[in-house]
């Protein structure tokens, strides 16, 4: 018998080399590279491999009937809102995020919904029968169709499942699997790939959806190699601070839907809530009479969100001034205080700045600048800005306030929560000319006039 070949593998990645490196030459990642032992690869008497006469497989696309329901509701709005309208059948949807987020609680509560008419398999690596018994008790799950199962073994998870076939699997967690034939231990850059690649096929075969949870590295990805995320339909990340209630599900790949949407949650003694009203939960408790806060409305999918910017200035003590931003770009926080100091004439040079959005959110778009700029001189001048004040646009190298899309949909959620100003691009402006609103609207063209208006507003108190 043949010496098996040993090959040398990154975990970061998955790219295979002959011999061992520091360095990884696809990914860039150092030390990743580890020694991998594949298992020998059993052959007919032959020694060829069989042939699969797929010719009985092939359908035509007419044939293919659309008319039965697709997807499952899961009985959680925000969670069928970033996975497009539901869970769809046959599919394989990876849930990763950090230790005590919420991950297995989310997915433990969808059983008590689709159990009342779906059999549901919860298969799971990492905690007893006992302790899912426990944790199912303080979140109030009682159906009687859920089951569990308490293995690790890859192919006999899949076997049990083409034998009972549940219309929903959830596997907790994909790097507790493990396939007896292979070298490497469990959570390994082979067992995870290959375990993915078995659950995948068997979803496919039989047209039923699996949930698997992931772990994260250090870095906040999903553990693993990114081939894993390559052979799952959809990748959804759970966001937010395990010490704060708020938590955010954002989904990274998503074959059945957009990748825009995001999901928001609260984190309480019975397990997740969903928040309908975001905006009104990041805005509750906000600071009135303080400067240096300013509301913004930032997009998320099809979705508006108010969020509260905070902005912090003050006398540095240090040679270089620190410069912090929590949620938003730090980069772009330099870019914005270089165009003050410029255009404007104001001077951050010997000063902190601190910059927080509020509420775990992250603010990526352009359309965030103008509130950071009008929170960054509301510290600077120790001035207030109205508490029913909200501003958005995206602001050039040149002071210029340029326009932003989904104009509308901002405004009409800033009125709704009962904003009285908002301070937006003139030539945004230009184009709602045939709507009316219930909130006044000041159209700026840069920073100059921005200011400007809140001079007014000062005066007017």
């Amino acid at each position: 018998m043949a010496k098996a070949k040993i090959r040398y593998e990154c975990t970061a990645c998955g790219a295979e080399y002959p011999k061992w490196n520091g360095r990884c030459t696809a990914c860039g990642a150092w030390n990743s590279i580890e020694e991998q032992l594949p298992a020998a690869v059993p052959t007919g008497s032959s020694g060829s491999k069989a042939t699969v006469n797929a010719t009985a497989q092939i359908r035509e696309l007419a044939e293919i009937g659309t008319n039965e329901d697709i997807r499952y509701d899961t009985g959680i709005g925000e969670l069928n809102r970033v996975l497009g309208g539901g869970l769809v059948k046959g599919s394989l949807v990876l849930l990763g995020g950090e230790p005590g987020i919420g991950k297995s609680t989310l997915l433990l509560q969808i059983c008590q919904f689709l159990g009342e008419s779906h059999s549901v398999l919860y298969v799971s690596g990492e905690e007893s029968a006992r302790q899912i018994k426990l944790r199912a008790q303080r979140l109030g799950v009682d159906t009687e169709s859920l089951y569990l199962l308490t293995i690790t073994d890859a192919e006999a998870i899949c076997d049990t499942i083409a034998e009972t076939e549940p219309d929903v699997v959830i596997v907790d967690s994909v790097q507790t699997l493990h396939i007896n034939g292979m070298n490497s231990g469990a959570g390994s850059v082979p067992q995870v790939r290959e375990c993915t690649n078995l659950l995948m096929h068997t979803a496919k075969a039989k047209e039923i959806p699996i949930f698997l949870v992931g772990h994260v590295t250090k870095e906040g990805s999903i553990a693993g190699p990114k081939v894993m995320e390559h052979i799952v339909d959809a990748v959804l990340i759970f966001e937010g601070d395990r010490y704060q209630s708020c938590r955010i599900l954002r989904a990274v790949k998503n074959r059945f839907g957009s990748t825009n949407e995001i999901g928001v949650f609260e984190m309480s003694d019975c397990g997740l809530k969903e928040v309908e009203n975001p905006s009104a939960m990041l805005l509750e408790g906000r600071p009135l009479g303080v400067s240096g806060t300013c509301v913004c409305c930032m997009m998320e999918g099809s979705r508006p969100i108010l969020a509260e910017i905070q902005a912090l200035v003050s006398k540095s003590t240090l040679s270089t001034p620190r410069r912090t931003a929590t949620g938003f770009d730090y980069n772009r926080v330099y870019i914005l205080l270089a165009v003050l100091e410029k255009r404007m004439g104001l001077f951050f040079g010997a000063l902190d700045v601190y910059l927080n959005i509020v509420g775990g959110f992250r603010l990526d778009e352009p359309a965030g600048d103008l509130a950071v700029a009008l929170a960054l001189y509301s510290s600077l001048m120790d001035k207030p800005i109205g508490e029913t004040v909200m501003a958005f646009g995206e602001v050039g190298l040149g002071g210029e306030i340029r326009a932003v899309s989904n104009a509308t949909q901002r405004i009409q959620e800033a009125q709704r929560l009962g904003f009285t100003l908002c301070i937006l691009p003139k030539q945004t402006l230009r184009t709602l000319q045939t709507q009316r609103y219930h909130i006044r609207l000041e159209g700026v063209s840069n920073l100059k006039e921005a200011f400007a208006v809140l001079q007014r507003e000062a005066n007017k108190g």
